[in-house]
């Protein structure tokens, strides 16, 4: 099992663009018992992902709970240096 910010980065390079929720979603079953698996922390790994140059912020949207989602992707870049150094 990779480390969960390992995980993540993974899961950006297999999606078109995701939120915080979305990475959630398709990481609950397997790493949803983790200390960090919790919105406040994976969203700060997600924006030192992007801060890191490995993320671009794509577009926003106001979820139903009027809270702002941010979706982010990983770039061509991007993708190529998490593949590089994290492997399936």
């Amino acid at each position: 099992m990779k480390p969960l910010n390992y995980a993540m980065l993974k899961y950006f390079t297999k999606v078109e663009d995701a939120c915080v929720d979305d990475v959630m979603d398709a990481l609950k079953s397997e790493y949803g018992h983790f200390k960090a698996f919790k919105r406040p922390s994976m969203l700060s790994a997600i924006m030192t992902a992007e801060a890191n140059g490995l993320l671009e912020e794509t577009r926003f949207e106001m979820g139903s709970d009027n809270e702002l989602k941010v979706y982010y992707r990983a770039h061509e870049e991007g993708a190529a240096t998490i593949n590089y150094y994290i492997k399936d």
